[in-house]
């Protein structure tokens, strides 16, 4: 069973993928989550640290997918092919993480502003009801932070995944998937429609093959 953070968090995003964010509602949150307005307040401080939160687990669960599927195919070789896959696939299903990637927040999304006040009130109109303490959260890395941690995650797992390698050319190499794989995730290729990623696998293996020690 998730927990009541994880729940509403669940039901936050799905309301974020029909919804605006500046039309969501706190309370229909907590009413479609099956918890009370003042459980979703207590986890979250108000709407502004729900989006923080929201934006974080996109954060995490990104990087956590770098793990999972570099690791999966690190003994094959395809590490960084894999890598590429991956940026695209989460870039397109999530719109948060495709705007951490990028940087580009438009209207429809919460702001990754910097952590709110740990004491304190705030008038109900700001960002809960009075006397509330918002929930301090960790702000967001910004696009470049966010790739480099990616890459410095691909490298770990391929450098305990077999024999030791130049740790600058795996660098290079990780670097070069990760951005082949957010170009196609910004801009897709103008063909005929093909399976997701499946340009910048190809992309990739081209690229890394004229230069393999890269």
């Amino acid at each position: 069973m998730p927990t009541a953070r994880e729940a509403l968090l669940d039901t936050a995003a799905s309301t974020l993928a029909v919804l605006p964010w500046p039309e969501v509602r706190m309370g229909r949150i907590a009413a479609a989550a099956g918890f009370s307005r003042q459980t979703l307040y207590n986890e979250f401080g108000g709407k502004d640290g729900l989006g923080r939160a929201l934006i974080g687990r996109a954060a995490d669960r990104y990087l956590a997918g770098v793990d999972e599927a570099v690791g999966t195919h690190a003994a094959t070789g395809r590490g960084p092919v894999e890598l590429a896959l991956w940026t695209v696939r989460a870039a397109r299903a999530d719109v948060l993480v495709r705007a951490l990637l990028t940087g580009f927040w438009d209207a429809r999304l919460p702001r990754p502003g910097p952590p709110g006040p740990t004491g304190g009130t705030e008038p109900e109109g700001a960002d809960g009801p009075p006397g509330h303490r918002p929930t301090p959260c960790q702000a967001p890395p910004a696009p470049a932070e966010l790739l480099a941690l990616a890459r410095d995650r691909a490298v770990a797992v391929l450098r305990g995944a077999g024999p030791s390698q130049d740790d600058t050319g795996l660098e290079s190499r990780c670097e070069i998937a990760l951005r082949i794989g957010l170009s196609y995730a910004v801009a897709p290729a103008v063909t005929a429609p093909s399976p997701v990623g499946s340009d910048a696998v190809r992309l990739v293996h081209e690229a890394l093959a004229r230069d393999p020690g890269c």
